[in-house]
């Protein structure tokens, strides 16, 4: 694929590693995620990454019915590409994970390349006073769990969504994982388009530098072939928007929001994911690159259209 002219951005929401006594802009209830990614659309993203969680205790959540409400939310005030997510909550199964596919029939849903060490433990430490209980325990038991993205469980997934006509978007923590990709393509289990999201910085993945980026992107160049795949970079907290100005330069897409880093700038938090957006739009117009739309990232990514979704 010869380079777009256009950069793609991309909104996560609210995630499943933020805990509701990290930020009070954190969003957390149905009509504050929807709310969240209406403001990142207006902002300038194409793409909003959305998770769901329990409206009682705020804690990550699988619940279709609340999927169901924050997915036609947004599409009633704006036409936003939604990748929905197949990561889920820490601890969901993997038929809990994959459920929102052949439910609503997305147009892109994120597909973990290989399993990882997640280890949130060390915010733990950071909670003076929790605003429920189960924060602290949710981090601090990720000391002793692998988030388990299998062969046959990526194998499940790609095939479920190709069946949904759901493009999958490739979370890849480390470079392994790009190997993996290669083989189920060798396979035939994976096809074009590929569309790949560099996730860096967590715990147990690979490390949040420009060194690391041009690796994996060469890596990706070398097993996948030269322009056979788009790609973004998404990077925790303090790497965000370090790491996505550099994906940037190296003419990649870019994913920030409250999912990824709660803050805008050193000891300032974001009170939405929309800012992010805003100062990601800031930084690529010194650049001279220009936002694409929701429908111009529907043409690069060759998704199936809105209107073929199921919610």
């Amino acid at each position: 694929m010869s380079k777009p002219k256009k950069t793609i951005i991309t909104a996560a929401i609210t995630g499943a590693i933020h805990t509701p006594s990290m930020s009070p802009y954190l969003p957390t209830t149905p009509q504050e995620i929807i709310d969240d990614a209406v403001k990142a659309y207006e902002a300038g993203a194409a793409v909003v990454h959305i998770h769901a969680r329990n409206p009682e205790t705020r804690a990550p959540s699988s619940d279709l019915d609340i999927y169901r409400e924050i997915l036609s939310g947004i599409k009633k005030r704006c036409n936003v590409v939604i990748c929905v997510t197949t990561g889920g909550g820490l601890g969901m199964s993997l038929e809990q994970r994959i459920a929102t596919v052949p439910a609503f029939k997305p147009e892109l849903a994120s597909c973990n390349a290989g399993s990882i060490d997640f280890v949130l433990t060390p915010a733990a430490d950071t909670i003076k006073k929790p605003i429920y209980d189960w924060e602290i325990p949710y981090l601090r038991n990720t000391w002793d769990m692998v988030f388990a993205n299998t062969f046959k469980g990526i194998e499940f997934y790609v095939k479920t969504m190709y069946e949904q006509g759901t493009c999958p978007e490739f979370e890849v923590y480390d470079v392994g994982m790009i190997n993996n990709i290669a083989y189920l393509k060798s396979k035939g289990i994976v096809k074009d388009p590929i569309y790949i999201q560099f996730v860096m910085g967590i715990l147990g993945g690979i490390p949040a530098t420009v060194d690391n980026l041009a690796y994996m992107l060469k890596t990706a160049r070398e097993l996948l072939g030269e322009g056979a795949f788009n790609w973004s970079c998404a990077a925790a907290g303090r790497h965000q928007f370090p790491l996505t100005s550099a994906a940037l330069a190296l003419g990649g897409h870019v994913r920030v929001g409250l999912e990824d880093n709660l803050y805008l700038r050193k000891g300032v938090l974001a009170k939405s994911s929309g800012e992010q957006v805003a100062q990601m739009k800031t930084i690529m117009a010194q650049l001279s690159l220009e936002a694409a739309t929701p429908d111009e990232a529907r043409e690069i990514l060759g998704l199936k259209g809105i209107a073929k979704v199921a919610y």
